[in-house]
């Protein structure tokens, strides 16, 4: 069965990827923003978190603005963007489903194994969680490391300019 997110107002961090994880997008075009703004707060996207909008996105600039800059969309932006199918609210909601008869789109039975084929990438990730997980937790000690060798390093360099060189 189709589905669709109407997003009355704002839609941050896991309101914005509840709303990915749907078939259609219909904002509010008079309040709201829509941000992944883990950026801000400190906290890394596992991979099923991140493919979504990488796989559903059509631009990957939009999706590097999501990600790496916590941009905020506005309604016009939004759909511009291609983050959302329209806007409106429950009116403009009930015009897609008519547009796009989405009332019969499941009739057929295949509905749902063309949208698990879609986004199998997806789904194969929230599957294999633990193993997420295990490259989160490899990808944060190499950084950690990085930090170190990093500080070392203007350590030595700080000293080194100290020294004088006769």
């Amino acid at each position: 069965m189709p589905t669709i997110a109407l997003i009355n107002g704002h839609a941050f961090a896991g309101g914005f990827m509840l709303a990915m994880h749907h078939d259609y997008r219909v904002f509010n075009p008079e309040r709201g923003f829509l941000c992944l703004n883990e950026l801000e707060f400190g906290v890394a996207l596992y991979p099923p978190m991140s493919s979504v909008f990488r796989q559903k996105l059509p631009n990957p600039s939009t999706y590097r603005d999501i990600v790496l800059e916590a941009r905020r969309y506005a309604a016009q932006d939004a759909l511009k963007e291609g983050i959302v199918d329209t806007l409106g609210k429950l009116p403009e909601t009930l015009q897609l489903v008519r547009e796009r008869n989405l009332l019969t789109k499941a009739s057929s039975g295949v509905y749902g194994e063309l949208k698990a084929e879609m986004w199998r990438e997806s789904v194969a990730l929230l599957d294999g969680h633990q193993q997420n997980q295990k490259h989160q937790e490899g990808v944060r000690k190499r950084m950690d490391i990085e930090k170190e060798v990093g500080k070392r390093r203007v350590v030595e360099w700080q000293r080194s300019q100290t020294r004088s060189k006769l």
